[in-house]
């Protein structure tokens, strides 16, 4: 039977913490740009999707390895 991976085993596979940190750089970014309206109104709550996922990542710790 397969288990589910734990938040910090999905942390450490994907970068989580990293992808949340740039999900906010291209926040900054959507805000600041004077192309797309759809972007801009919406660069504030890319901004805090990528605040909160750094928050809750940047807490989480892979598991250590047992046996090594």
């Amino acid at each position: 039977m397969s288990t589910r991976p734990s938040l910090g085993e999905l942390n450490a596979k994907y970068r989580l913490e990293t992808v949340s940190i740039w999900l906010m750089v291209l926040g900054v970014i959507a805000l600041c740009q004077p192309v797309s309206l759809f972007l801009h109104e919406y660069g504030v709550a890319i901004v805090l999707l990528g605040l909160i996922g750094f928050n809750i990542f940047s807490k989480v710790k892979p598991p250590e390895k047992s046996g090594e």
